[in-house]
């Protein structure tokens, strides 16, 4: 059976310690751990870091007080998580991207955690062809890295393409079932896998369950997140619209995705991997208590189907 347990980035503003003690109190067994560089964040849910990666390379200190403080409140580290655009057209921007993408991944095999999850990134005013044509320039060497270092990298799903900030193509090329093929094709290494939200296929009009099965051997880590549809809105303004004028993300149970068949999916193919869940929902964003309790139904829901 996988372990359960919480993205950090919702807890922004929390110290390291604070975030550990937090989820280890709710009873989770494990946390993917939020890993911005420091400075600004672009978007939501962005530019947290309860774990600075440069540091835990230079600082050996430092590094087993982190692995000591998760292993004294019973717990493991799923991942090292950062979520940029490494193929941003800013090619400064990229190259910082790439930069602390490639420190993480050592981070994450010196604190033995073997595990960074992340996006592959996009130039959104590209074709996909040429951005595929991209991918093979950039991620080649940051796989070889991952394998030297004994890191699995886990791509999440999202298309980052909510707004008109993010149009016309979106900032994350692997986000279907059609380009994992392609790109797994390209770079057919067993580091090289998905961070799978079930969420996003939700708005795509995709089939969740069958890229369970059909991937099985490539999931490496789950994100639990979910996504209200509403057809009255989408009727109204089509599917060429900004997603978000015909869909909302929510805590799981309070959106579309069937739980039940999802999780149902994952014991069918016997994943024992790590499961998190990821809040997103903007219904709870008021205080430091709501978000608190987003968590606490979010885990209480799910626990409807993990035991």
């Amino acid at each position: 059976m996988f372990k359960f347990g919480l993205l950090t980035a919702i807890l922004d503003g929390w110290t390291f310690e604070e975030a550990i003690d937090t989820a280890a109190e709710m009873g989770f067994e494990c946390l993917e751990v939020a890993c911005w560089p420091a400075g600004k964040a672009e978007r939501r849910y962005a530019g947290v870091s309860h774990i600075d990666a440069e540091r835990v390379l230079e600082d050996d200190d430092y590094a087993a007080y982190v692995k000591g403080y998760v292993a004294d409140k019973g717990m493991e580290i799923s991942s090292l998580a950062f979520y940029p655009n490494t193929m941003d057209p800013d090619t400064d921007k990229r190259a910082a991207a790439i930069a602390h993408l490639e420190a993480l991944i050592k981070a994450s095999g010196k604190l033995g955690v073997g595990m960074v999850t992340t996006f592959i990134g996009r130039n959104q005013y590209k074709t996909v062809e040429e951005n595929i044509e991209l991918f093979k320039e950039i991620w080649p060497p940051i796989i070889k890295l991952a394998e030297e270092c004994g890191v699995k990298v886990a791509i999440e799903n999202c298309p980052m393409l909510f707004g008109a900030d993010q149009w016309p193509g979106g900032q994350n090329l692997m986000c279907t079932p059609v380009m994992y093929r392609k790109l797994f094709e390209i770079i057919p290494s067993p580091n090289f896998g998905l961070n799978f939200d079930p969420s996003h296929y939700v708005w795509q009009g995709l089939d969740y369950l069958q890229t369970v099965y059909e991937f099985k051997d490539r999931i490496f880590h789950i994100h639990f997140k979910d996504i209200k549809l509403y057809p009255e809105k989408l009727k109204e303004c089509g599917v060429l619209a900004y997603p978000l004028d015909y869909m909302s993300p929510k805590i799981p149970g309070l959106g579309d995705v069937n739980w039940s068949a999802f999780v149902s999916a994952l014991n069918d193919i016997r994943f024992d991997g790590c499961a998190v869940i990821e809040v997103e929902d903007k219904a709870f964003e008021s205080c430091s208590e709501d978000i608190l309790r987003s968590i606490e139904l979010s885990k209480r829901y799910l626990h409807n189907y993990i035991y």
